[in-house]
């Protein structure tokens, strides 16, 4: 009898959707792939042309970027980089903190499913979010969590990662598309909360010297993108908030503030630069700072927190500064990672597996 489309077999790999792997993709912001012009030109011009990021009109944002900014950041750039290398591995040390932390957590998180793959990604430079994706698709994973490492939501970072991913699937092509899931914004998270108190704690505890404010420095944003609906100055807020209440500071002890601007349009405030260079001629003499929008240190925290503003601090009059490091690779931070990875896996998992996660 001829073979119809009745009485043909499927496929044997063809399965339910549900007969392959689950991948769990981290995701960061990126680092140069060297210290030179061409990588830091490389590099910046693809940060500077996600319209997530820098979002003016590319009719004449381009030409300015590739013929004006980009003539002379790179040096700048390179030279900040420099002062925070891993020479020993030849590479930025946030990509060296985000393999490590990838690493622990994937041994805690086979330890509930042996199958399960975790990798990590960049947003610019390597590896590419697209390749990292394409790699664990070809090892059968029909199931993807995404988590970009931002525990504050922001469009800049959180956003634009969530949509390389997406047009990355899209790129593919797949007739058949995998389960996606991503990791919501963490800030307001008791545990998340409680880790960053503890490490602050700690911190604040080796200084020989004790500090008059605690500042808690994020990555700036337009004010504009706040009006327009982004919750990251909410989210900035609210950790701290939190945080402080944890420590049990009095408010007078702790201020907010926003680093790295760029442009000339008005970006949220106080900035840092000035709050610093202000803070001796008040009678603040002695600072520490945490950065609890990076979970891995960077360029942002090594170079421009613990040495540039330390540098403008103390020449403005300060005595004492401490900068506090990001949660990177501790303990307890990936332990916090893998509770909430495993709370966005319910479901995926065995029934027991996803108990625990709750």
């Amino acid at each position: 009898m001829a073979e119809t489309a009745t009485t043909r077999e499927r496929p044997s790999d063809a399965g339910d959707g549900r007969s392959g792997r689950i991948g769990v993709l981290l995701a960061n912001l990126g680092t140069p792939s060297g210290t030179d012009y061409w990588s830091m030109r490389r590099y910046l011009s693809e940060f500077l042309s996600d319209p997530r990021v820098i979002d003016y009109s590319p009719l004449w944002w381009q030409p300015l970027l590739q013929l004006v900014i980009l003539s002379r950041r790179p040096f700048t750039s390179g030279e900040a980089y420099r002062r925070i290398w891993n020479r020993e591995r030849d590479e930025g040390p946030l990509l060296t903190i985000t393999r490590r932390q990838t690493e622990a957590l994937r041994a805690r998180l086979q330890r509930h499913d042996p199958t399960i793959l975790v990798e990590f990604a960049m947003r610019y430079g390597e590896p590419a979010i697209a390749r990292v994706a394409r790699h664990l698709l070809a090892q059968g994973v029909d199931r993807l969590l995404f988590m970009p490492l931002y525990p504050q939501y922001a469009s800049p970072t959180t956003a634009t990662a969530c949509d390389a991913l997406f047009r990355a699937l899209s790129d593919i092509r797949l007739r058949f598309q995998p389960a996606v899931r991503t990791v919501p914004a963490w800030y307001d998270d008791p545990g998340y909360i409680e880790v960053l108190a503890q490490s602050i704690r700690e911190h604040l505890a080796r200084l020989d010297f004790e500090p008059q404010l605690l500042i808690f420095s994020y990555h700036g944003m337009p004010v504009r993108f706040v009006e327009e609906g982004d919750p990251y100055e909410h989210h900035c807020q609210t950790t701290t908030e939190l945080v402080r209440e944890r420590l049990g500071l009095p408010q007078a002890r702790v201020q907010i503030a926003y680093q790295s601007r760029f442009g000339s349009e008005e970006w949220l405030q106080p900035y840092l630069d000035e709050l610093l260079g202000g803070l001796p001629a008040r009678g603040v003499r002695r600072v520490a700072v945490v950065s609890p929008a990076f979970v891995a240190d960077c360029v942002e925290t090594l170079e421009e927190l613990a040495i540039a503003n330390r540098e403008l601090f103390l020449e403005a009059g300060g005595e004492h500064y401490a900068y506090i490091p990001c949660l990177n690779d501790r303990e307890d931070h990936v332990a916090l990672l893998e509770r909430l990875v495993l709370r966005e896996l319910a479901g995926w998992l065995e029934p027991h597996t996803a108990r625990a996660a709750r």
